[in-house]
């Protein structure tokens, strides 16, 4: 067992203290590791940045010298020591699905940020007392030993357990195939209780039934609601922490709102895909260093696509609805030109080096974005080329079964042989075309689209900037800024990100660039760039830039392709 207690004395300042003791000890040197990253988001956090303070003691309080080996990890002269206690603290002042933050509002950890551990000790059990005011409730899937002291099994499962305590938590709570699902809030919670658990009891059953069971007694969605912007969401043993807002749009039929259910299927999905079904590069995770894997299509694409699917397959949003969020995928993965330059394979392994950031232009793609509609390719193909007898349902339940289940991870090469076996050898170069490759993907889309009685549609983009020049512009503060340029435009043969707007044809821009574009075929630009300011010219071309892509259902689909399209999108299994 190893004894932690966190406490503070000025939440508004940030600062948590923790106090660990490690027994049994029976090594000359015993090495303490900080986790590097965090499961949910492959980059490294460098979470030890945010320790001020730190010092060893033994049984006796005596000092005990140790010395740091690396950014994160220190080693402890334990020569003839069974027992150390280590006292350091946590600056906890950002606030995201995956930090810790502490003010005199809340207490919330995300103990793979900030708690230490032991390698020989990883598989110990770990005794949580939190020193917090006796008002406050504790959101948690960490089993409770009393009010504020909870224990977790091993560092894994705390790694995997985020906690909110707070004397203001709001809590809902519904049931589903014996299972208690928990929903709670910390801010301003506008919804309807009522109509939230229907909507989420529907799309839980709906996933239960896909999945065949539900592998945790009891889950925990934990919201941080929180006056400004967020959208943020991670994934855990059997919880989610999301952050969204502002808290005061989250409504009925408000965009927030669509965000608040697409985001919560999603992260429900992680039960299953990626928590349990995992890579085997990350059977188990080693916290001290990047672990790179190629199947992040699986992992977060496959489970941003069945996230929207569920709510349309149980009843949560329309049809309508779905296509909206669909089209939404089309837009980010056909306005993102790194698609000719990486692969999905490549993007994945990449997410260590900049897949959470911007990065250089066209460089790369989303493992989400083209993650989720390699994985509606792939679903509508095992559907038409097995009549409906195999789907992505299928696939995901296999993979469930053979690895979830069994506890050990998959590889690429256990993928491809899945779909092979599935489709019965009848899915030429999918993974060399989509997954390792970077063939475009529209016509693939649309023949399959057309045999669920839907199309792409494709139109022209109405917008002067971008449909006629190639270039989106927002204003950002006080400035237009360039911030998107499609490669191979007009734009793309002058502007450059982030160049400054100034004046168009004489006129200086106030309200709108697209006023002062309509009807030139040659304008003028006054730019700002690099503290310098110079005019450029820019012709139009017959080309047309940054097209919109849609889904809609045809008006002439036979009756057996409206069967498939229901099948697709309603409880097929």
């Amino acid at each position: 067992m190893i004894n932690c207690t966190v406490s503070y004395q000025k939440p508004h300042q940030h600062w948590l203290d923790f106090e660990l003791t490690f027994s049994d000890l029976d090594q000359d040197k015993t090495y303490l590791q900080l986790p590097a990253w965090r499961p949910g988001r492959y980059e490294l956090g460098n979470f030890a940045k945010n320790i001020q303070k730190f010092t060893v003691t033994d049984a006796n309080g005596q000092l005990v010298p140790f010395r740091k080996v690396t950014k994160d990890r220190w080693e402890v002269d334990t020569e003839s020591i069974e027992s150390i206690q280590v006292k350091y603290n946590y600056y906890a002042a950002e606030m995201n699905a995956g930090s810790t933050y502490l003010d005199d509002e809340q207490l919330y950890i995300n103990f793979v940020n900030c708690m230490l551990y032991s390698e020989e000790q990883l598989d110990l059990p770990y005794h949580i007392n939190l020193k917090i005011p006796q008002e406050y409730e504790i959101a948690c899937g960490l089993k409770k030993l009393d009010t504020h002291t909870l224990e977790a099994p091993s560092f894994y499962h705390l790694a995997e357990s985020p906690l909110i305590a707070s004397p203001t938590l709001t809590h809902w709570q519904y049931e589903v195939a014996g299972h208690r699902f928990h929903l709670w809030f910390q801010g301003q919670c506008l919804l309807n209780e009522e109509q939230t658990i229907n909507r989420f009891r529907a799309f839980t059953q709906n996933q239960i039934q896909m999945m065949g069971e539900f592998p945790a007694d009891e889950y925990h969605f934990l919201y941080q609601f929180l006056p400004y912007r967020a959208y943020h969401g991670v994934e855990h043993f059997n919880s989610t922490v999301i952050a969204l807002g502002p808290s005061e749009g989250i409504v009925e039929n408000s965009t927030t709102y669509a965000d608040f259910l697409g985001v919560s299927s999603h992260e429900l999905f992680h039960t299953w895909n990626i928590i349990r079904i995992r890579p085997k590069e990350m059977c188990p995770y080693d916290y001290t260093q990047e672990n790179y894997f190629p199947t992040g299509f699986i992992a977060e694409g496959v489970t941003t696509y069945y996230g929207d699917l569920f709510l349309v397959r149980s009843g949560v949003i329309t049809k309508e609805e779905y296509f909206l969020e669909l089209n939404k995928l089309f837009k980010r993965h056909f306005e993102n030109f790194g698609r000719f330059n990486h692969s999905l394979v490549e993007s994945s392994f990449d997410l260590w080096l900049d897949g959470y950031s911007a990065g250089i232009p066209h460089r790369k793609v989303s493992i989400y974005v083209k993650g989720a509609l390699v994985s509606l390719i792939l679903d509508l193909t095992l559907r038409d080329c097995t009549e409906q007898e195999h789907s992505l349902d299928t696939f995901m339940r296999y993979l469930w079964d053979y690895f979830g289940k069994q506890e050990c991870g998959y590889h690429l090469a256990d993928v491809q042989k899945l779909v092979d076996d599935l489709s019965g050898g009848q899915i030429d170069n999918y993974f060399d075309r989509f997954i390792y490759g970077k063939e475009p993907m529209e016509i693939t889309l649309n023949q399959l689209l057309y045999k669920v009685g839907c199309q792409l549609d494709i139109a022209e983009n109405a917008l002067h900037s971008e449909g006629t020049f190639g270039f989106r512009a927002n204003k950002v503060g006080e400035k237009w800024l360039v911030q998107r340029i499609e490669f191979g435009s007009v734009a793309d043969e002058h502007l450059a990100l982030n160049d400054e707007l100034l004046v168009i044809n004489g006129t200086q821009i106030q309200d709108s660039v697209e006023e002062l574009l309509a009807g030139h075929q040659t304008v003028k630009l006054d730019i700002v760039r690099n503290q310098q300011t110079r005019t450029l010219e820019l012709t139009t071309q017959e080309d047309r830039y940054f097209k919109v892509y849609t889904i809609a259902q045809r008006d002439d689909a036979t009756e057996a392709e409206k069967q498939v399209f229901e099948n697709w999108l309603s409880c097929s299994w």
